[in-house]
């Protein structure tokens, strides 16, 4: 009898540890709340850029209770990104959310899509036109990369022409500018660095380049440029452009070194996409002005869109979304000290 009842309880210890061990999760999956949500595997070129830390953390929000978010860190590192991307497919998602490291990838990324049977949502880094094109089951949500230079300019135009007294140093009615370049190549730092310049011009007002150089969208790396701007040029320089909100801040810590920003010393700043530590500059009278890169909207659309994939719906189904060909544009906005609440 006492045998029998100790291999009774053995086998049933044997059982529920059995259980136990298969109602556990492996691997590195983010699990939201139930087995049956769609899965999405997603990509962030690097985790450390300003802007794109803010659309990682809209993805994480709009994804939660919604779907099973799998995201990694690319580290700026396009065949690490690739990595992912198998692996990424072999757990079994549903939809691929991709932030390119490289945009001239895009279409390695389609062709695994490809061959898995998989949508893909582009995100922020957008692809060539026939990349798109080559697959009837991606899309794009970003913005249009010409219109934060556009808007950043007639920002800089309405700074100097209320400000033109003292700004303009030299007296010549020109502004005297360095520009702080994001990746070379990039579509947005192309587009920032054309056409932030032509729509000052459009406006009347010439501009006189004395340097221009890439700061790869990071801070440390433009107040090193800035240093050795300002040990050149000196009081030439009567603006600082930057492509990203990030070398802007990069750009002050510089200047501020410098003495500016101190009684009468000042230098104009300006920057794109609005993040916290800048609209704190705007605040205190160190940047004069950015442009709202909408990180919410693009974390949002690209969720709404990957589930919509996901679920075999057409991907603005039941969302305030516009299709733009096969992106969705999420617009751009001025802010200055006037408007800051409305980066807030």
């Amino acid at each position: 009898m006492n045998k029998r009842r100790i291999l009774t309880l053995a086998m049933a210890a044997m059982m529920l540890f059995g259980t136990v061990g298969c109602s556990s999760s492996g691997g590195d999956d983010k699990k939201t709340s139930g087995g049956d949500l769609p899965k999405i595997g997603a990509t962030i070129y690097k985790y450390d850029d300003n802007f794109m830390s803010a659309v990682r953390r809209e993805l994480e929000s709009n994804a939660k209770d919604k779907a099973d978010l799998i995201i990694n860190d690319s580290q700026n590192d396009q065949a690490k990104q690739l990595d992912q991307i198998d692996t990424m497919i072999q757990k079994g998602v549903k939809v691929l959310a991709i932030n390119l490291v490289d945009p001239k990838a895009a279409t390695t990324v389609i062709e695994k899509a490809k061959a898995a049977e998989l949508p893909v949502v582009f995100f922020n880094k957008e692809p060539d036109q026939a990349a798109m094109d080559s697959y009837d089951k991606c899309w794009y949500v970003g913005t249009v990369s010409k219109e934060s230079g556009v808007i950043q300019g007639e920002v800089i135009a309405q700074q100097w022409e209320a400000n033109k007294a003292k700004w303009d140093k030299n007296g010549d009615g020109k502004i005297q500018y360095v520009l702080l370049k994001g990746e070379p190549g990039h579509p947005d730092a192309e587009a920032r660095t054309k056409y932030s310049i032509e729509s000052i011009n459009a406006k009347g007002i010439q501009t006189e380049e004395l340097a221009l150089d890439t700061g790869m969208w990071d801070a440390a790396k433009a107040t090193e440029k800035m240093d050795a701007w300002t040990a050149k040029f000196g009081d030439k320089i009567e603006f600082v452009i930057c492509n990203n909100d990030a070398m802007a801040s990069g750009a002050v810590a510089s200047l501020e070194k410098e003495g500016y920003f101190s009684g009468d010393k000042f230098m104009p700043v300006v920057g794109v996409d609005a993040i916290p530590e800048v609209i704190t500059l705007i605040e205190s009278g160190k940047v004069v002005g950015t442009v709202l890169n909408d990180a919410k909207g693009q974390g949002k659309a690209t969720i709404d869109l990957s589930l919509n994939a996901a679920n075999g719906k057409d991907v603005i189904d039941g969302t305030d979304w516009k299709l733009d060909g096969k992106a969705v544009r999420v617009p751009y906005k001025a802010i200055t000290k006037d408007n800051i609440a409305d980066a807030k």
